[in-house]
């Protein structure tokens, strides 16, 4: 998609009140990304003059945005206490372009496929329209021959009016000039104190400007002002991101039951079992990941995992079967065989090693976590712990049930054997029951 002569703005100034939280609105997440990343995303496929207003917690946003996309955009403080709402948020603001698309940070569904749509009107306004019968919260839309002639805000608007099917969708393209001549004359003199940027259309229709509606696909331009948007929300980009690597030949069983964040990469055939959660920046290529596991972050190459594993941050799996109930982190394993409930925290493991059953890696002694490393073709009973910092050399053997405190060389052959007890009859004795 080639970048246009567009400027756009993002306001993203709001408190967001209705989502109830300390975190502000845009920044609060969907699929593992904030809000407000999507919008700018989007943006930036289509422009080069991308620029973001903040107000409320303008910094921790900005700070938030910058770890993404550096300086490839420009963010502008909104002057909040005199010149509040969405009109005020463009009183300093200049476009680089003639053509000015307003979007807000609070739509984490736009696309920039529909947003180019924008730029096939040559009228001097053009707004986004919604058709829908069973959506609060939106102004009405009075479209006559084909322009826009009112919006009526759903507070003040009669029955006959809610009755209107035509909803404002709070996208709009303009003119350069129009922004020029109409944002100065905004008045808030209204129940809010608020500069409003509707006001804009309804001065530009008194002096007789064309305002063409866009008619848009409301799973683009849905708003999210509440935890429940907040939800809706990610299943729909949930399923975009599924759709997109199911095209691109990865095979998901009951894909509806499966979550894969917008920074995660599939190479080459990979499956993906029902229940299965991966978050991060994790990496899959030409591996199984079987059903309700958890990938956080890791890197997965010709393997498979699970059911039910979970691979914590900074884990490197390659060619190694990981089994149920099997955890690791910040682990590096290459052609190894750990098939159940085992752990394998801060460790390296070598080619040909099977991990038995029940096996831990105890890295941390409540204060430091410390480093396990395994070398190759080592076989490790079941029931057995390594106490970290330690190191297991290549071809050793470790017996069942074994807790190894000291470095293992080479071929060696380890085993801890406490001392048997028998006491004949002891149940007996003391159940005080007969034999």
């Amino acid at each position: 998609m080639e970048k246009q002569s567009l400027s756009i703005v993002i306001l993203a100034a709001g408190k967001g009140t209705r989502m109830r939280s300390n975190t502000p609105k845009v920044l609060h997440k969907i699929c593992g990304r904030e809000m407000l990343y999507y919008s700018i995303k989007e943006s930036l496929l289509l422009s080069d003059d991308v620029c973001v207003v903040l107000g409320f917690e303008g910094e921790k946003i900005e700070n938030t945005m910058r770890i993404y996309f550096e300086d490839k955009i420009r963010f502008l403080y909104q002057d909040i206490e005199n010149f509040p709402g969405t009109g005020g948020a463009l009183k300093s603001y200049q476009p680089k372009y003639q053509k000015v698309l307003v979007l807000n940070g609070d739509m984490p569904l736009v696309q920039a496929s529909e947003l180019e749509r924008f730029l096939d009107t040559d009228t001097p306004i053009t707004m986004s329209v919604l058709e829908s019968r069973n959506l609060s919260g939106y102004g009405r839309v009075i479209i006559t021959d084909g322009e826009v002639r009112e919006i009526i805000e759903e507070k003040d608007a009669s029955a006959k009016v809610l009755a209107i099917n035509t909803l404002n969708a709070g996208v709009y393209c303009f003119d350069k000039e129009i922004l020029e001549s109409y944002i100065p004359k905004l008045s808030n003199h209204n129940v809010q104190g608020e500069y409003y940027l509707t006001d804009v259309i309804a001065l530009a229709r008194q002096d007789s400007i064309k305002i063409a509606p866009l008619f848009v696909q409301l799973e683009n331009f849905q708003g999210v002002n509440d935890k429940l948007d907040l939800a809706k929300a990610e299943e729909v980009l949930n399923a975009r991101i599924k759709t997109f690597w199911m095209k691109r030949g990865v095979i998901m069983h009951l894909p509806e039951t499966i979550y894969i964040e917008e920074s995660v990469k599939f190479f080459g055939e990979c499956v993906v079992e029902n229940g299965v959660c991966i978050y991060g920046n994790s990496k899959i290529t030409a591996s199984h990941i079987k059903a309700h596991s958890i990938v956080e972050s890791s890197t997965i190459m010709d393997s498979d995992v699970g059911p039910l594993a979970h691979l914590r941050p900074n884990s490197i799996v390659r060619n190694s079967h990981i089994g149920n109930f099997v955890e690791t982190k910040n682990s590096e394993l290459n052609g190894v065989k750990v098939g159940h409930l085992s752990y394998l925290g801060d460790s390296e493991v070598g080619s040909g090693t099977n991990i038995g059953a029940g096996f831990i890696t105890c890295n941390y002694d409540g204060r430091a976590k410390y480093k396990t490393k395994i070398g190759k073709n080592v076989f490790i009973g079941s029931d057995s712990q390594a106490i970290a910092p330690i190191t297991i050399e290549d071809d050793c053997l470790v017996g069942a049930g074994s807790t190894i405190r000291r470095n293992l060389k080479k071929g060696e052959f380890f085993i801890t054997c406490g001392k048997e007890v028998i006491k004949e009859g002891f149940f007996y004795k003391f159940f005080n029951k007969k034999a």
